[in-house]
C-alpha cells in the first residue's frame, strides 16, 4: 500500500526517545565508518580529496535516519576531515583550510535540504496515494452495496406484483384498485430512498428522519384531520435497515390512514422506536382509530396484502410481528439493531 521508494526510518515504529538514541548512535557509527575507509584510501589517493568518503556517509545517514542524524553526522565528519585530512592537521584554519571547509559546508547543506524537501514530497505522495486507494475501496463498497439494494428493490417488487396477481386472479374487478395500490407502494419505496440517498439527509436524525417521513405520507394520502406523533431516542442504524424500517413505518402508517379513520373520522398515529437492549429495537405504531374488525372462530386476523408485506419486511430485519386490537390497533415489530 505504501510507496517505498526511500528506505524509511529504521525505528519509526519505536517510540521518540529510543528513535533519537539509535539516531545519533547511527550517526556516530557511519561517521566513524567513513573515517576508517577515508584512512585507508590516505596514500593512495592524489592531494585534494579530504572529504571522499564523508559526503556518501551524509547521504546514507540522512535518508536512513532523518535530517537531525544526516546534520549531526556532517558535524562530526567534517571535525574529522578537518583534523587529520585538510592541511594543515589538527583544526588549523587558514584561507585554504577555511575555503575546503566552506565548500563542504555548502555541499552537506545542499545534500541535507534536498534529501529533506524530497523526503517530504514521498510523505505526501503516500498519504495521498493512501487516500486515493481509501477512495477506491470506497467507491467499490459502495458500488456493491448499491448492487445489493438494487436486487433487493427489484425483489420486493417482483414479490408485491406476484401478491397482486394473486389478488387480480380472484378478483379480476379490482383490477384498478389493486394496481393503484402496487403504483403507490412503489411510489413510495421510490420516495424513501430519494430521502435516504439525499446529501441534505445525511446527518438527519432518525427521530427527524421518520417524522417528516410520516408527515410525508399522511400528505401523500390526501387525509385530513390524522395527526402522527414520532418518539425516538438519539440512536443510528444502518443504512439497509433504516430503508427496511422506513418501508415498514410507511406501509403500516398508510394502512392506518386507508382503515382506522373511516368517513372522515380524526386521528392520531403514534411511532415509537426504543432500544429494549444493546442488540435489540422495538418499533411500536399504534392508532386510535376503529381497529380490526371482528373475525369468524379460527380465523386470522389482518392477513391482507398490507400486513404479509409488514410481515415480509419484518422478517428482512430478522424481527417479530405482534398486533393488538381495541382500542385502535397496536403494530410491534422486534427486531436485531
Amino acid at each position: 500500500m505504501k510507496l517505498l521508494l526511500r528506505s524509511p526510518p529504521l525505528v519509526s515504529q519505536s517510540r521518540p526517545a529510543v528513535q533519537a538514541t539509535v539516531a545519533i548512535a547511527l550517526a556516530g557509527l557511519i561517521s566513524a565508518a567513513a573515517t576508517g575507509a577515508r584512512f585507508a584510501l590516505e596514500g593512495t589517493l592524489p592531494p585534494g580529496y579530504p572529504f571522499l568518503t564523508f559526503f556518501p556517509a551524509v547521504i546514507i545517514t540522512s535518508f536512513l535516519c532523518g535530517t537531525a542524524a544526516g546534520t549531526l553526522c556532517a558535524m562530526l565528519c567534517g571535525l574529522a576531515a578537518w583534523y587529520w585530512f585538510i592541511p594543515p592537521s589538527g583544526f588549523a584554519l587558514d584561507r585554504q583550510s577555511a575555503f575546503a571547509l566552506a565548500f563542504y559546508v555548502f555541499i552537506v547543506a545542499v545534500d541535507i535540504v534536498l534529501i529533506h524537501l524530497m523526503t517530504r514530497a514521498m510523505r505526501r505522495l503516500e498519504a495521498e496515494k493512501r487516500v486515493s486507494n481509501a477512495l477506491v475501496e470506497q467507491q467499490r463498497t459502495m458500488f456493491e452495496e448499491l448492487q445489493h439494494r438494487v436486487a433487493n428493490n427489484m425483489a420486493f417488487v417482483a414479490s408485491l406484483l406476484n401478491m397482486s396477481h394473486r389478488r387480480l386472479k380472484s378478483d379480476p374487478s379490482a383490477a384498478p384498485a389493486i394496481l393503484d395500490e402496487a403504483r403507490n407502494r412503489i411510489e413510495t419505496m421510490a420516495r424513501i430512498h430519494r430521502r435516504l440517498h439525499d446529501p441534505n439527509q445525511v446527518d438527519l436524525p432518525v427521530r427527524a428522519y421518520l417524522n417528516d417521513l410520516c408527515a410525508d405520507v399522511i400528505e401523500a394520502s390526501g387525509v385530513s384531520g390524522v395527526a402522527c406523533d414520532v418518539d425516538v431516542p438519539e440512536m443510528t442504524l444502518d443504512i439497509r435497515k433504516l430503508t427496511t424500517l422506513s418501508m415498514l413505518v410507511s406501509e403500516i402508517v398508510t394502512n392506518s390512514l386507508k382503515h382506522a379513520f373511516p368517513d372522515g373520522r380524526a386521528g392520531r398515529i403514534r411511532v415509537a422506536l426504543r432500544l429494549v437492549d444493546d442488540a435489540t429495537a422495538e418499533l411500536t405504531i399504534a392508532d386510535d382509530g376503529v381497529g380490526l374488525p371482528a373475525h369468524p372462530e379460527g380465523a386470522l386476523p389482518g392477513h391482507g396484502l398490507g400486513n404479509r408485506i409488514v410481515e415480509a419486511l419484518s422478517r428482512q430485519l430478522k424481527g417479530t410481528v405482534s398486533r393488538a386490537s381495541g382500542p385502535g390497533l397496536t403494530t410491534r415489530i422486534t427486531f436485531q439493531r
